[in-house]
């Protein structure tokens, strides 16, 4: 067995999507697909695989500003996963006329994921758990055998989220970041939706806005 990721930066504000893949069965997931969708499209051709889902950590336009390209480039049917709580946000172009952009209608929701609940890359498994305070829906993925955890705008290294936007909540997303992601092993790599890689341990340590 083995599992991999590739990285690519896209969007207005260089959002990171991240395409996993099981590489025995080539069964492939691409976590926000930012913008540019047929870079998208190939970047899933280079890696070889099968995308089978779109997982969103949430629905701001600057993490699935490249879905609807992304699904013309595709020929099979993928589904696109979200935590329901953000369904009019999604609807809504991921607010992205609130910043003076457009961008295409969203395909259709067709995966709602919860609290707790599992979703799979091939034989990997990932938790996803609710972490609202930067949108009322927001999701973060982690994988356990892994050690990697996929959060989103939740936490970055050496900061959080933004809490202004509609939705936003300072207290609630302090309280996620320490209730989800300060209960996992040091060691877990943190996947963030802006920036560089960072893990748990230092950001236990080192966060200012978690002190």
């Amino acid at each position: 067995m083995g599992f991999s990721l590739k990285i690519i930066q896209l969007g207005p504000v260089t959002t990171n999507c991240y395409l996993l893949m099981d590489d025995e069965t080539k069964d492939l997931v691409v976590i926000d697909p930012a913008w540019d969708g047929e870079l998208i499209v190939e970047a899933v051709d280079e890696m070889g695989g099968k995308l089978k889902e779109v997982w969103l950590t949430h629905a701001h336009f600057d993490h699935l500003g490249g879905l609807t390209d992304l699904k013309k480039g595709i020929d099979s049917d993928f589904d696109i996963g979200l935590h329901p709580e953000e369904k009019l946000l999604y609807e809504n172009k991921g607010g992205a006329s609130y910043f003076g952009l457009e961008i295409d209608d969203c395909p259709e929701a067709t995966k709602w994921i919860a609290d707790s609940d599992f979703v799979n890359v091939g034989e990997y498994k990932f938790q996803a758990f609710h972490t609202p305070g930067h949108t009322t829906g927001h999701l973060v993925f982690y994988c356990e055998s892994e050690s990697i955890l996929f959060s989103g705008d939740l936490i970055f290294q050496g900061s959080i989220g933004r809490t202004d936007l509609p939705g936003g909540s300072f207290d609630q997303i302090i309280r996620s970041i320490k209730n989800k992601v300060f209960s996992l092993p040091d060691d877990t790599i943190i996947y963030s939706g802006h920036g560089p890689a960072s893990n748990v341990g230092f950001e236990r340590k080192n966060n200012p806005f978690l002190k």
